[in-house]
C-alpha cells in the first residue's frame, strides 16, 4: 500500500512525500489500526493533505497558488521563442498588495516587515501615495501577503503600536524587463521543459559559457541577457570545441558585447593579465591553485610543467620558493613573465617555453641533479605539478631512469602532484591504476588521490600525488648501505609516509 503526501513545511514551496507500508505479520488486524492512527497524525499535523481521499480533500490549494505565484512574476508568455531581444516585450502589470503608512514612521516599520515587503530587482518597495501625499505605500510580498491576517503575531503588534491599519489595498504594479531576473527570463523564452542556462564563469568583464545544443539557438539572447543581468559583464562567450590542442586554450564565439578578450582578474590576492582567447584560465581552479601552494614551505623548490599564465607558480613564489614555471604556448609564456612582474616575484620564476617533456628532460633533470647532490642540511622539499588533465599521465614516462648516479635518501625524492581526467565507476582507482603503468610501478600503497571537481556528468577531475621511487627516477640501481631496503618494508614506509592523505574528497566552486 502506497500513500503519496503533499508536504509544505514552510512558506509556499511544496514536495510529494511517499509512504510505503510494510506487512504485519503478527496481526492483520493492527493494520486498521495502525493506518488509522497514521492517517489522524498526518491530518493533524500542519501544512500536511492526504491525496486519495478525493470527497475530503478534492483540491490541493497549495498547488494552484504555487502555480499561481510562478505565474505572477513571469514574463508574459508572448516572449516564448525569442532569439533576438526585445526588452520592451516584457512589460506586464501585476497586481500587489500593498500597505498605506504615515510616511513620518516608515523608516521604523521597514525593519519589521522585512519578511512581508516585497523584494524584486529594480523595484522600490516604497512608493508614494497618489492619493496622499502625506502617506506611503508599502509593497507586500504577494506570495506572503493576501489579506491582513497573512501577517505574524509580531508584525501585527507592531503595526498596533504604530497606530496603522493592517488593511490591506491592491497597487497595479507595472513589471518590465528591468524587473525580471536571468533565469526568469531565460525560461520564459527556452522552450518549455528545458534546461535554463544561468550560470557562467567570470573571467574579468567576461561571461564565459558551455551552451547546449537545444539553447544554441538562443546563444545571442542568452549573451545578451548574461550581460544586462551581470554588472560588470561586457562580454558574453561560448566555448565552441573541446580544448584537445597542445596550447590548451579553445576556439570561442561572442555571443554580445564588446569583442575585446584582454581581460585582469583577481585570484587568491593575485593578479593576472591575458588575452583569454589565447591562454588557458578557469577561474573554478582557485581552491586547487591554494592547496597546493600550501604544501609548500618557504625554501622548497617548485616545477611547473604546465604552468599556463602562473596561478601556482606566483602564490608558490611569493612565499619564498624558487620556482620553474613552463609553458609550450608562446602567450601563455609570453603573460606568465607578465604576471611574475605584475606580482613582484620575476626574481624568484625562471620561466621557460618547451614542450612539457623537453621541460622535464632538461631544466628539471638538471637543477633536480644540483639539489639531490646537496648535503642533507641544505636539501629542499621538491614539488612537481604537472596540471594537463587531458594528458599529463602520459608525461610520467619523462621520469623513468630520467637521473645518473647514487639515488638520494628517499625522503628527498621529488613529490609530484598529476591531474587527470576520469571517467570510470572508480576514478580515484582509475588514475592510480594508469599513473603506475606508465611508471611501471603500483601506486595503490603510496599514493593520495584528491578529487579537484566534477567537470561533467560521470566525468571527474582529479589530482594524484605520489613521491617518485628511486627505481623509477635513477638509472643505476646501486644503493647506498644507509638507503637499503628490503622492497616490503620500503613500501610499508612509504604506506606509512601517506597514510595522513588518504583519498580527499573537495570540489571548487
Amino acid at each position: 500500500m502506497v500513500l503519496w503526501i503533499f508536504r509544505r513545511p514552510f512558506g509556499f514551496s511544496g514536495r510529494f512525500l511517499k509512504l510505503e507500508s510494510h506487512s504485519i505479520t503478527e496481526s492483520k488486524s493492527l493494520i486498521p489500526v495502525a493506518w488509522t492512527s497514521l492517517t489522524q497524525m498526518l491530518l493533524e499535523a500542519p501544512g500536511i493533505f492526504l491525496l486519495g481521499q478525493r470527497k475530503r480533500f478534492s483540491t490541493m490549494p497549495e498547488i494552484e497558488t504555487h502555480e499561481r505565484e510562478t505565474e505572477l512574476f513571469s514574463p508574459p508568455s508572448d516572449v516564448r521563442g525569442m532569439t533576438k531581444l526585445d526588452r520592451t516585450a516584457f512589460k506586464k502589470t501585476v497586481n500587489i498588495p500593498v500597505l498605506k503608512v504615515r510616511k513620518e514612521i516608515v523608516s521604523k516599520l521597514m525593519r519589521s516587515l522585512k519578511r512581508a515587503a516585497l523584494q524584486r530587482p529594480g523595484i522600490r518597495r516604497v512608493i508614494e501615495d497618489p492619493e496622499d501625499k502625506e502617506s506611503r505605500l508599502i509593497m507586500l510580498d504577494p506570495y506572503k501577503i493576501f489579506t491582513h491576517d497573512s501577517f505574524e503575531k509580531a508584525e501585527l503588534s507592531v503595526l498596533e503600536q504604530l497606530n496603522v491599519s493592517p488593511q490591506i489595498s491592491k497597487y497595479n504594479l507595472e513589471l518590465t524587463y528591468e524587473n525580471f531576473k536571468s533565469e526568469e527570463i531565460l525560461r520564459a523564452v527556452l522552450p518549455e521543459g528545458q534546461d535554463v542556462t544561468s550560470g557562467f564563469s567570470r573571467i574579468g568583464h567576461i561571461a564565459h559559457l558551455n551552451l547546449r545544443d537545444h539553447q544554441l539557438p538562443f546563444k545571442h539572447l542568452i549573451g545578451q541577457v548574461m550581460i544586462d543581468k551581470n554588472p560588470g559583464i561586457t562580454s558574453a562567450v561560448n566555448k565552441i570545441n573541446n580544448i584537445d590542442n597542445m596550447y590548451r586554450n579553445f576556439q570561442m564565439e561572442v555571443l554580445s558585447g564588446e569583442q575585446n578578450m584582454m581581460t585582469k582578474v583577481r585570484e587568491n590576492n593575485y593578479t593576472y593579465e591575458f588575452d583569454f582567447s589565447k591562454v588557458y584560465w578557469n577561474p573554478r581552479l582557485s581552491t586547487e591553485h591554494s592547496r597546493i601552494t600550501e604544501l609548500l614551505k618557504p625554501g622548497d623548490v617548485l616545477f611547473d610543467v604546465f604552468a599556463g599564465v602562473g596561478p601556482f607558480a606566483i602564490p608558490v613564489a611569493k612565499k619564498n620558493c624558487t620556482v620553474f614555471a613552463n609553458d609550450l604556448n608562446p602567450e601563455s609564456h609570453k603573460w606568465l613573465l607578465y604576471n611574475c612582474k605584475l606580482n613582484k616575484v620575476d626574481q624568484k620564476v625562471k620561466v621557460f617555453n618547451l614542450d612539457g617533456k623537453d621541460f622535464l628532460q632538461g631544466p628539471v633533470k638538471e637543477e633536480l641533479m644540483q639539489l639531490l647532490g646537496l648535503s642533507k642540511e641544505r636539501k629542499p622539499s621538491v614539488h612537481v605539478v604537472m596540471n594537463l588533465p587531458a594528458k599529463a599521465i602520459e608525461f610520467l614516462s619523462a621520469f623513468k631512469w630520467l637521473l645518473d648516479g647514487q639515488p638520494c635518501s628517499s625522503e628527498f625524492l621529488p613529490i609530484v602532484h598529476c591531474y587527470s581526467f576520469s571517467k570510470d565507476a572508480n576514478p580515484a582507482e582509475d588514475v592510480r591504476q594508469r599513473a603506475g603503468a606508465v611508471l611501471g610501478i603500483s601506486l595503490e600503497a603510496c599514493s593520495s588521490v584528491h578529487l579537484v571537481r566534477n567537470v561533467a556528468p560521470n566525468k571527474e577531475m582529479l589530482c594524484i600525488t605520489f613521491q617518485i621511487p628511486a627505481s623509477v627516477l635513477y638509472k643505476n640501481q646501486t644503493r647506498n648501505p644507509e638507503n637499503h631496503e628490503d622492497p616490503p618494508l620500503k613500501r610499508q614506509r612509504t604506506a606509512e609516509a601517506f597514510s595522513d592523505e588518504k583519498t580527499q574528497i573537495a570540489s571548487n566552486t
